[in-house]
């Protein structure tokens, strides 16, 4: 398969990774369809920015539960179970498209119950990917292949839900996404896990919790990693989750397709990226990429709300496509490989929270300040942030080299930033 794709070597990341790709291509087509049909059916901003919140804000409350259970249960039954519930959540806004019967808050509901879905299934199948790979070794070559599975999805899904929208509605990218899920149950059902994690605690789920957060605060390069990625998550939540929608319709005077185009061009620039960690052998280098791609997300959200048109907002997506993509897979590499494996469904689950549980606070309070400052003002705001979290990173990076060497030693990681 050659060094980029060498982690498809392993059947069950295979089965996996096949059955996923389906899955996320619906996945992408219902996150643009369910933008355009809020924003249809209301026109307002602060929707927009409250659907985001519904969906993503359950990551932030629900995230450190989930992760206490990935670390209890059996992981693969439980994505399963997460999946089939992903299923018919989309198949039940379907129906209510379909038949003209949906309202707002029908699809603010939807979008919370999808959330509380997600919160359990991000830190779970985090933990259960590297279990599907033969040779630990590849686990970084795992990492930049769902990244770029999950920005392949972005850059088809979009793309083919502005035509479907165009021609027969939203309801119709929801039945797909729906079907999409029977891909990767088939899939999940399909693996063997040969190695049975055993459960190495007996303490209740609070005190588990609260041991996971004390091992993710006390490691300083974990602190930052994650405090870092939050920030740099809030603004990009703002962009794509509202922005892009209002852009497109108002700014550019677009439709469904140049929104879809739009979340596309982003999904080129993660594309790039994802196939430039793949390419990787090791870790080494990882941490300065962390700086240099979290600079390229946090500039490119602040061009993008002056650019004056479609085509010159489209490269400046692709770059911030680049460095978020960069930023996010880096950042999770780091942590993989940081933390001991019986923490790991914990302190992915702040992970979680971090990354996409900062997205609605980011989008909630953009679609307010927009409403009374303007769009463009408000990516500005985000922008500088972003810059400022990426200055600290740099200040506390010093400390994060010294204290992550002793780590990789003791795993005997090949290490450098």
């Amino acid at each position: 398969m050659g060094e980029t794709f060498r982690a498809l070597r392993s059947r069950n990341y295979r089965l996996f990774f096949i059955g996923q790709t389906l899955s996320l291509t619906g996945s992408w087509m219902q996150t643009v369809a369910m933008s355009w049909l809020v924003y249809r059916l209301t026109g307002s901003k602060v929707m927009l920015g409250t659907v985001a919140l519904a969906s993503q804000i359950p990551m932030l409350v629900a995230a450190p539960i989930a992760g206490v259970i990935t670390d209890k249960v059996n992981r693969q039954k439980l994505l399963v179970m997460t999946q089939a519930l992903a299923l018919i959540q989309a198949a039940v806004l379907s129906a209510l498209v379909l038949t003209g019967h949906v309202l707002p808050w029908h699809v603010i509901v939807l979008s919370a119950f999808i959330g509380i879905v997600n919160a359990f299934d991000m830190p779970g199948r985090q933990a259960f990917v590297p279990e599907l790979v033969e040779d630990r070794k590849d686990l970084s070559n795992v990492i930049a292949l769902n990244s770029a599975q999950f920005n392949l999805a972005r850059l088809i899904g979009p793309v083919v839900a502005g035509v479907t929208i165009t021609l027969v509605g939203e309801g119709v990218c929801f039945l797909i996404n729906a079907v999409s899920f029977l891909a990767v149950i088939w899939a999940l059902l399909q693996i063997h896990v040969t190695n049975e994690r055993q459960v190495v605690s007996t303490q209740n789920p609070l005190a588990e919790l609260i041991a996971g957060a004390r091992y993710a605060w006390k490691i300083q390069p974990i602190r930052a990693l994650l405090g870092l990625i939050s920030v740099a998550s809030c603004a990009s939540g703002s962009l794509q989750q509202v922005f892009l929608p209002v852009y497109a319709k108002e700014d550019f005077k677009g439709n469904s397709s140049t929104l879809g185009n739009m979340y596309a061009a982003v999904a080129v620039g993660a594309l790039v990226a994802a196939y430039m960690l793949a390419k990787r052998k090791s870790i080494v280098g990882l941490g300065r990429w962390i700086i240099i791609s979290s600079f390229i997300a946090g500039i490119s959200v602040g061009l993008f709300g002056i650019a004056p048109n479609v085509w010159v907002a489209i490269p400046i997506l692709i770059l911030h496509g680049f460095g978020g993509m960069k930023h996010m897979a880096a950042t999770n590499t780091l942590i993989q490989t940081i933390v001991d494996d019986h923490m790991k469904g914990r302190v992915l689950s702040f992970y979680a929270m971090a990354m996409v549980g900062a997205m609605p606070v980011g989008s909630f309070l953009s679609g307010i300040m927009a409403a009374h400052f303007g769009s463009a003002e408000t990516l500005l705001v985000f922008s500088l942030s972003s810059i400022l979290a990426s200055l600290l990173f740099i200040r506390a990076f010093p400390t994060f080299r010294q204290e992550i060497r002793p780590i990789y030693e003791r795993k005997g990681i090949e290490f450098s930033t």
